[in-house]
């Protein structure tokens, strides 16, 4: 049986196998790519392009995402009861007490971002504050927590330059072969450069799917572990499974929500037709809830 300890550890060698994995992919592409092209500097350029435009995204996220939510800040003043919960389990993870921001919504839905615990935010709508109890409350934001304390926005981060990274060469080679690149590049290199071309047209077709299904693959698997962390913070698994019960059971979309920050959130904000479980953001709540209560002793 799981235990609160077992289950965050296993979801963390999980989360790290998959980054391995997607390292080692991109590295396999980027190679083929530039063999295929003879010209390593390309290379060089689409991965200098992604960082600057990934790491102004990284920085600016938090101010970007809140003004797109329409959130605004709440202090000890006006929202004393949900700041001593969070101060409160601030204190318990070693954590600096992040800004507290709302959405008036009545949609049961929260989120974290920041780009370090230094800079952490979380953000709840006016109807996850009113609908949840105290404990499910708590266990929602202590969800939140881990996500600042793990430094999900940093990994998405960097999982969002790869996916770039990847989907950029596809773009400049699907660019260089139209254009005639491959013939006039074909002299030389023999049988070997033959294979890296056709080898690369394929991946330029199929490796911006394959790097997305990744990148949806993992933020599942942090959300697994927010849940266990969460859960390991609070000591109180039942409290995060009944909220997210609750959640699962709320019809209402969340109207503040859009396709660009729908990941970012402790359920999917969408509420509608069911999609595949590969294309979703989130694991279903149905297998959140039973990995929770199976910590349960």
């Amino acid at each position: 049986m799981s235990t609160l300890y077992t289950q965050s550890d296993k979801n963390t060698r999980l989360t790290w196998l998959y980054i391995t994995g997607f390292l080692v992919f991109v590295i396999l592409v980027g190679y083929v790519f530039a063999g295929a092209m003879n010209n390593s500097a390309i290379l060089y350029g689409a991965v200098i392009f992604s960082v600057v435009m990934s790491f102004g995204s990284y920085w600016w996220s938090d101010k970007i995402v809140l003004a797109m939510s329409g959130a605004k800040e709440i202090s000890h003043e006006n929202g004393r009861e949900v700041y001593h919960l969070v101060e409160n389990l601030c204190i318990t993870a070693g954590l600096p007490v992040p800004k507290i921001y709302i959405i008036e919504d009545t949609a049961l839905n929260a989120f974290a971002t920041g780009r370090d615990p230094k800079h952490g935010v979380i953000c709840l709508t006016t109807g996850i504050i009113s609908k949840l109890e105290k404990s499910e409350l708590e266990g929602v934001i202590a969800h939140e927590l881990s996500h600042i304390g793990n430094r999900d926005i940093l990994l998405s981060t960097v999982i969002v330059v790869l996916v770039g990274f990847i989907t950029l060469m596809a773009d400049w080679f699907r660019h260089w072969a139209w254009f005639g690149g491959k013939s006039r590049d074909s002299e030389g290199g023999g049988q070997m450069r033959l294979i890296l071309i056709v080898a690369a047209l394929v991946l330029s077709i199929l490796a911006p799917f394959a790097a997305m299904l990744m990148q949806l693959a993992i933020s599942r698997k942090r959300e697994f572990l927010a849940d266990a962390d969460g859960a390991l913070l609070t000591r109180y698994p039942e409290g995060l499974a009944r909220a997210l019960e609750k959640i699962s059971n709320d019809t209402e979309p969340l109207e503040a929500a859009n396709r660009a920050t729908a990941h970012l959130y402790i359920a999917n904000p969408f509420k509608g037709k069911k999609i595949s479980k590969f294309f979703m953001t989130h694991p279903p709540i149905e297998e959140r809830i039973k990995a929770l209560q199976d910590m349960i002793v």
